[in-house]
């Protein structure tokens, strides 16, 4: 029997925080209180002076698998993760074949099973052409319906409308939709081309992919949501108006449309486009200032739902290319975490409103089982995390398949310790146990 006791330790759960000891027994909480006893048989970790939260559940993650795995694998990106404190996530349908038929799905979930140190759940991707597969998913096998309203890696764009139409009005899934205008992007990519000729500059990124081509495509899906009464989720909002579209009135329980902001959006502004050049280069693109202090609003004040990552990791020689050739996105799960905290830090958000936004919200907004709290009876996902350690993101302690950061040369002043999966100590101090210990995720719906 695996029981492991963590004592004195300062937790964030629930817009709470008090100090209490916590019983791990095989893979739940079993004991949340003050002054609980020690016995030999219990691995005890000390936790004065540290604070402990529960995993993060990262609701969207690119982990390349199958087919892309020059970028990354399953193993690879989950173990940076759980490094990050990351211990569920939701991996994303546009690999190599694309995750857009049951058979696929299956396959993904064989993977997982063998491979992955954190526990997992997969998107089903739609396509213009795929929705008799949609209609025999099994709703508590899935996270959600993936829909790319905008072009991303692969090619997965649906622009027939009746068959969007037909997809929202067919399914009792969560629909979730990368929002950008695909005709827009088209029309501003030519008049910098004609501008620039091949040349074009990072910086025009966010020129390309502009506000107007989010916003158009985000009020138009919510519009087609309402009109079908579909359960939506808008993911990474990149622009003030866009956040404006949406409620903070209701609880989360009681919203059918939502919507997600990653760190990178709340972290980078276009000013960062000349020093970090292609490597912020992320669809929806990186915007300005008064976008960014938007997402900022709209988070704390509760109409954006949710924090993640949009974790998209491609090979250096990848990103090196010109503009043209380079695609977009980045590694970001090992360092999402200590991000929020170091806005924390600069205060900027409190550790609870982090702690619902990456734990709590993840697990109702998809309706996951047992996990995403501390609480008795849920499984234990946990992170410990020494809030008073500097340390600085360089190539040695990069753990990306990549090898590479967005946030090389930034120093961040907290370090997770110990991350928990299902009540095994799968990262301390920098050391991972070999034992693979992710489970797959199950929903109560």
């Amino acid at each position: 029997m695996n029981k492991i006791l963590i004592k004195n330790a300062t937790i964030v759960n629930e817009d709470k925080v008090f100090e209490s000891d916590l019983l791990i027994v095989n893979d739940i909480i079993s004991q949340i209180d003050k002054n609980i006893s020690k016995s030999n048989d219990y691995k005890v970790i000390d936790a004065s002076g540290k604070i402990l939260i529960p995993g993060l559940i990262d609701d969207q993650v690119h982990f390349r698998e199958p087919g892309l795995t020059h970028k990354a694998t399953i193993n690879s990106e989950s173990k940076a993760a759980v490094a990050g404190g990351i211990t569920s996530f939701i991996e994303m349908p546009n690999t190599i074949p694309q995750t857009t038929t049951i058979n696929e799905l299956n396959k993904k979930f064989e993977i997982a099973h063998k491979s992955s140190y954190a526990n997992y759940s997969f998107m089903f991707g739609a396509t213009n052409s795929n929705l008799d597969e949609i209609k025999k998913i099994n709703k508590n096998e899935v996270a959600a319906l993936k829909i790319f309203l905008g072009s991303s890696t692969g090619d997965m764009l649906v622009d027939n409308q009746q068959i969007l139409r037909d997809i929202f009005l067919s399914t009792d899934l969560i629909i979730v939709v990368h929002s950008e205008d695909e005709q827009i992007i088209n029309e501003n990519l030519k008049k910098y081309k004609i501008k620039y000729n091949l040349n074009i500059p990072f910086e025009c990124h966010s020129k390309i992919r502009s506000e107007e081509a989010c916003l158009k495509s985000t009020k138009k899906i919510i519009k087609l949501a309402k009109e079908t009464n579909a359960r939506l989720h808008v993911f990474h909002l990149s622009t003030k108006l866009e956040s404006l579209l949406f409620q903070n009135d209701i609880p989360l329980k009681e919203k059918k449309i939502t919507s997600e902001v990653c760190v990178h959006h709340l972290w980078f502004s276009d000013k960062d486009y000349k020093d970090k050049q292609s490597f912020i280069k992320w669809n929806p693109a990186i915007k300005t200032e008064e976008d960014r202090d938007g997402l900022w609003d709209s988070l704390l004040d509760d109409r954006i739902d949710v924090i993640a990552t949009d974790h998209a990791p491609h090979t250096l020689e990848e990103k090196s290319k010109p503009y043209l050739d380079c695609p977009s996105g980045g590694p970001l799960v090992q360092h999402a975490l200590v991000s929020m905290i170091q806005h924390h830090l600069n205060n900027k958000i409190s550790l609870e409103k982090i702690v619902t936004k990456m734990c709590h919200n993840p697990a109702i907004l998809f309706q996951i089982s047992k996990r995403g709290y501390v609480r008795e009876g849920y499984y234990a996902d946990l992170v410990l995390i020494d809030i008073n350690k500097s340390w600085t993101v360089n190539k040695d302690n990069i753990l990306y398949k990549c090898n590479w950061s967005p946030f090389e040369g930034v120093q961040f002043d907290s370090k997770i310790t110990h991350t928990i999966v299902n009540g095994k100590i799968v990262y301390e101090n920098g050391l991972f146990n070999s034992t693979l210990c992710g489970k797959k995720l199950t929903f109560n719906r």
